[in-house]
């Protein structure tokens, strides 16, 4: 019997949050973000089923191959640009976008001599201190850019990542967009016109219709998890994709006292049912979801008891008095929002979609 652990991808629902993305920013380009295999998805059939996007997001070089490889001839943006210089000749000649967001990278185009043309996006560092030139050096850079005689006519464009966006109050997310419009105005006005520019992610694009510019990059949004804090999804009608489930194998009638798993921590409050479950932090479950993390077995809410083991859970089925080894249990997805179970655990959504390991098969469905 093959082991029941298994994610369904949905993929009409990344069809559906991508047209809730258009919607959300009707005057702007998408740029798909696909990077980590599609958040834990499957990066080439999620990347079929947003073939109406603009462009599309990854993180190397070895990503966007997988792409170009597929078949796919969609602009493609590497957003922490290359990571050596040799990479640029394979990246220019498949016709790869590169954010440049350092100056050894700005020295490494400056040497490389191609016959091909290419688009570059310059990373402007406006708050989140991580990549990217700061508001005083920007300039100079982009100049030095704009030398580059294989550079697209109106190739050279603004890019910026935000901090804070997650929380729509923040202020950190006004002065980032102040500061990101203030250089890429002043580089306008210089120019005598403006380039393109790409701010706003899931959280932006969802809350922010200012910070859209010419392209917005929606990532987390695609795969029908909220941006926000402490929301979930379908509050912006957003379909959850991946739905991870697996089946109870055992179900055992234990006495008031007894203690459940590792460390022995959580113990029965009273005689009752415990099932089973064949799944756990060797699948992508997080070890750290802590006893009372919900999930549902044949629909109906019942809750973790104890800790996550590499191979199985424990579950409490006081609320599912009839449930019985081969019941299918749903960790999260439709109807268990996995932004609720990254709370329990400690964590964000993102993290528990990119974390479905590779021993978990993918099953995809489209209607």
């Amino acid at each position: 019997m093959t082991r029941p652990a298994r994610a369904r991808i949905d993929l009409q629902a990344v069809t559906h949050n991508l047209s809730i993305a258009r919607q959300a920013a009707p005057q702007s380009r998408v740029m798909a973000v696909i990077k980590a295999n599609a958040y834990g998805h499957g990066v080439i059939p999620v990347t079929r089923a947003l073939m109406k996007a603009d462009a599309f997001a990854v993180a190397s070089l070895e990503e966007a191959m997988q792409l170009r490889e597929a078949g796919i001839s969609h602009d493609i943006v590497l957003l922490e640009g290359v990571f050596e210089p040799e990479e640029l000749e394979l990246a220019i000649m498949h016709q790869l976008q590169l954010v440049v967001h350092c100056e050894e990278q700005v020295s490494w185009l400056e040497r490389f001599r191609s016959g091909a043309s290419v688009h570059l996006w310059l990373k402007l560092n406006t708050g989140m201190n991580r990549l990217g030139f700061s508001p005083q050096t920007a300039l100079a850079m982009w100049q030095r850019l704009q030398r580059l005689s294989y550079v697209k006519t109106n190739g050279l464009r603004w890019l910026s990542h935000l901090a804070c966006a997650d929380e729509a109050d923040h202020p950190a997310n006004s002065a980032q967009l102040a500061s990101f419009t203030d250089v890429t105005q002043f580089s306008a006005t210089l120019q005598g016109g403006g380039a393109d520019r790409s701010l706003a992610n899931s959280a932006a694009l969802l809350t922010r219709p200012d910070m859209h510019f010419e392209w917005v990059r929606p990532g987390i949004m695609l795969y029908g998890a909220s941006p926000m804090v402490p929301e979930h999804g379908l509050e912006a009608n957003l379909e959850p994709v991946m739905t991870l489930e697996s089946r109870l194998i055992a179900v055992h009638q234990r006495a008031k006292g007894e203690a459940i798993g590792y460390g022995q921590e959580w113990v029965c409050p009273e005689d009752m049912r415990v099932g089973v479950v064949a799944i756990g932090y060797g699948d992508g479950y997080p070890r750290h979801a802590q006893s009372g993390t919900p999930m549902l077995v044949n629909g109906k809410t019942v809750a973790l008891a104890g800790r996550v083991s590499m191979d199985m859970i424990c579950v409490d089925l006081r609320n599912q008095p009839t449930a019985k080894a081969g019941d299918v249990v749903t960790l999260w997805g439709a109807g268990n929002p996995v932004e609720t179970v990254a709370r329990h655990a400690g964590t964000i959504s993102y993290e528990l979609l990119c974390g479905v390991t590779s021993r978990v098969p993918r099953f995809y469905q489209s209607n």
